[in-house]
């Protein structure tokens, strides 16, 4: 053997006339086989000086694209996209808190706060998830039991990026949800209060209700700013993955403020129920009760028939339930108290006669002949005269005794005079009944408040036309007895008496007596606001008193005398087109040398005359005035 890498520089290959060198037996050899495979050239073609323009103008457009989007985004647009980052990055989420409680007198509860869970869907947290959007909204729509797509509907035509899916969920969705929570991204469960009325309709016209949405009603809409509590932000810091990696509490929540009313829950429900059971006695729905302290003008209880259960509202209404109440003829959502006008009958005489007094028209020695009725005589027809009937004879009437037996003829003449006797005239009687509040709103911390109105001799002119637009005596004879086109609320008559009992003070009437915080310290307090004053002499009113508490001792309502404590009153029995039908009314004030209640009652069309009031009137001072026993099981 021999070493070929150490010889094969010495050896050689002779053939005649050539010499040839290893290496070059190995690279014909190599060739040899390049030349074998298939592909035996290479070709090279350079690159036309047109197409290589034609690239470099491509590439240089695509680089001023990506340079002006880039110009667009980082510069232009910066901050709308870093606030979107931000947006994506940190979630600011709202921290409940409970709302204001709304407390009698007495600081007995008139409403509770209860937990309640709502299905909110986030659209921030579904993102571009188009892929699984349609699985989450089926599953969600099933644990609902509503269809796929009025739920898509529902989040697609939402404004807001938190839509409302539903509320007051109840237990078994709370648990089908819970355990599917994973799969149903951008759906959560949120925890708020529900507003929970223990006594629904008793107290649904003055303390009204309180919905998520907004949409409330009552004391819990006028009120709002002060019920409503200070939500808390929670600041969250969230990874690209939407996986929450921090948390930082922002602004702590604070509880609502609470009211306190002037009411008195005892006698609210006292009135409610007795009043409910005499109105059904006598074939009735219509109706309306309202007390005032005649000191303050607090309202101590408010009642408007028929009425409505307010946790429908708060806590969900069926849309069955909804048009039983809004195709309901009676019209519970009307609050009659505030915002019902109605011709009042001889509820006005005590106001005439106080003006009367006041403006010297008569004195407390005044006697009218009442023989039944007045007649008038007519200009264009000389054979039929103007008869005003009284519904009996009185003879020789005095101011009290016109009062107390509720004597037409005497407020005819009166008002609107009669041959030699100058009446006050329709221009001085508007001007009084101003002075005591009817006529224009009185501004009652209640929503829906409706003026009164008190018919001119301008007004007639506008409103009708000639001949009947001329302001006959008649039309003065009709004002005197509360009459005619004259119409007031019952929240206006009781503040008129409170007037009338209280030496000549027209008060505000007022729902909430004071602000209070969550520990209960006054945060604010609402004073008696005085609208008018001064406008009738005391003695004058006294005058007035003196017949009313005739009424009680030998007039209409002879069936108050056995009260437990001295009363005055007036009762009204108001004419309407039904025939045989009356708006039926009383007032009465009490005690009657201090009085601490003024209590108006109206019922709405009842057959026959002073249907249900005198009865309820009876049934609740009685109570009142005897130790407040047996307000239990009041309710509803």
């Amino acid at each position: 053997m021999f070493s070929v890498g150490k010889n094969l520089d010495k050896i050689k290959i002779k053939r005649p006339g050539v010499e040839i060198e290893p290496e070059e037996v190995f690279w014909d050899a190599l060739v040899q086989r390049k030349e074998q495979t298939p592909f035996k050239k290479k070709l090279e073609v350079p690159l036309k000086s047109r197409s290589l323009k034609i690239l470099w103008l491509i590439f240089f457009v695509l680089a001023i694209l990506v340079f002006a989007k880039s110009f667009q985004f980082q510069i232009v647009q910066y901050d709308k996209f870093s606030a979107l980052a931000q947006k994506n990055k940190f979630v600011v989420s709202k921290l409940e808190a409970q709302r204001g409680i709304i407390y009698d007198e007495n600081f007995e509860q008139l409403v509770y706060n209860r937990p309640s869970y709502n299905l909110v869907f986030d659209k921030a947290e579904l993102g571009g998830r188009e892929n699984s959007k349609q699985a989450i909204f089926s599953k969600i729509a099933w644990i609902l039991g509503v269809k796929p797509e009025s739920l898509e509907k529902k989040i697609d035509s939402a404004e807001n990026g938190s839509v409302l899916i539903s509320q007051n969920l109840d237990y078994q969705k709370l648990i089908l949800f819970e355990s599917n929570a994973d799969e149903l991204k951008g759906f959560s469960v949120k925890n708020v209060g529900t507003r929970e009325y223990p006594d629904g309709s008793v107290f649904s016209h003055i303390i009204g209700y309180y919905r998520e949405s907004g949409q409330n009603a009552g004391l819990e809409n006028f009120y709002n700013d002060y019920l409503s509590p200070e939500l808390g932000e929670m600041k969250s810091e969230r990874d690209v993955y939407g996986e929450i990696i921090s948390e930082e509490m922002v602004k702590s929540s604070e509880s609502g403020d609470s009211l306190v009313l002037w009411l008195e829950a005892g006698l609210q429900k006292k009135l409610y129920n007795t009043m409910s059971v005499q109105i059904k006695s006598a074939g009735v729905k219509r109706a309306a009760g309202v007390a005032i302290d005649p000191k303050t003008g607090g309202i101590l209880a408010l009642v408007s028939f028929p009425s409505f259960d307010n946790n429908l509202f708060s806590q969900g209404i069926s849309q069955d339930e909804w048009d039983a109440l809004s195709d309901n003829k009676d019209m519970p959502f009307l609050n009659r108290a505030i915002a019902g006008r109605y011709v009042v009958g001889s509820t006005i005489k005590p106001l005439i006669a106080a003006a009367a007094l006041q403006e010297g028209v008569v004195s407390e020695n005044t006697t009218v002949n009442c023989q039944g009725e007045i007649v008038v005589d007519n200009p264009w027809y000389p054979d039929q005269p103007f008869v005003f009937k009284d519904w009996m004879v009185h003879g020789i009437t005095s101011i009290k005794d016109a009062i107390a037996r509720s004597c037409n003829v005497f407020f005819y003449t009166v008002g609107g005079g009669y041959k030699n006797f100058k009446g006050l005239g329709a221009d001085k009687i508007k001007e009084y009944l101003d002075y005591f509040g009817w006529g224009g709103e009185l501004g009652i911390d209640l929503p829906g408040e409706v003026a009164g109105f008190v018919p001119d001799k301008e007004w007639k002119k506008e409103k009708f036309s000639s001949p009947d637009s001329i302001w006959m005596p008649g039309d003065t004879y009709n004002l005197s007895i509360g009459q005619g086109f004259l119409s007031v609320t019952p929240l206006e008559v009781a503040a008129s008496y409170a007037a009338l009992t209280n030496g000549g003070t027209l008060f505000k009437p007022q729902i909430v007596k004071e602000i209070v915080d969550k520990d209960k310290n006054i945060i604010e307090e609402f004073s008696p606001v005085v609208l008018k004053s001064d406008f009738i002499d005391k003695d004058n009113l006294d005058i007035v008193k003196e017949g009313m508490r005739g009424t009680i001792t030998y007039g209409s309502a002879t069936v108050l005398n056995s009260l437990p404590v001295k009363t005055g009153a007036k009762t009204g029995t108001a004419e309407i087109p039904r025939e045989g039908y009356y708006h039926s009314w009383i007032t009465v004030f009490a005690p009657y040398d201090d009085p601490q209640i003024v209590l108006t009652l109206m019922v709405e069309e009842g057959l026959g005359m002073h249907v249900a009031v005198a009865p309820t009137v009876k049934e609740v001072l009685e109570w009142y005035f005897s130790g407040n026993e047996g307000t239990e099981g009041l309710t509803k």
